[in-house]
């Protein structure tokens, strides 16, 4: 295991810091992502980690940009060492889909697969029961 794991699982309340996925659904600990990608000069370091679920991580991959679907724009990805999770993402409990409401959470959802079919319906059970 990833020696930095438990303080930066402990810091995102046990939840993808992209998706906001609950870790405790899953049968293995979300992985520790670097924001910005060693290769591109991140450091390895706490203020350049970010607890993500496999799919995110997967997606986000050494991304730092992507493209916002509304203007083709490039656009850097969501941090969640800087940004406000609710500044750029709204869920909708109807739906299970995550709208994005600034072109960073547009980009992001895009890069990331946020809304894949087995995300939304996954969304739609957790706010079911109570825990998205």
């Amino acid at each position: 295991m990833n020696p930095f794991y438990p303080g930066v699982a402990a810091r995102a309340l046990h939840r993808c810091e992209y998706c906001h996925a609950p870790e405790s659904v899953f049968n293995f600990p979300f992985e520790v992502d670097h924001i910005i990608p060693i290769f591109s000069s991140g450091q390895n370091e706490d203020a350049n980690f970010a607890l993500a679920c496999r799919s995110c991580n997967l997606h986000k991959w050494r991304e730092t940009d992507g493209i916002d679907p509304t203007t083709n724009q490039a656009i850097r990805l969501f941090n969640p060492r800087s940004d406000f999770w609710n500044d750029h993402f709204q869920f909708n409990r109807r739906t299970g889909i995550l709208n994005g409401t600034t072109q960073i959470g547009r980009a992001t959802i895009e890069q990331l697969r946020m809304n894949s079919t087995a995300q939304i319906a996954a969304r739609k059970q957790w706010s079911k029961i109570g825990i998205f």
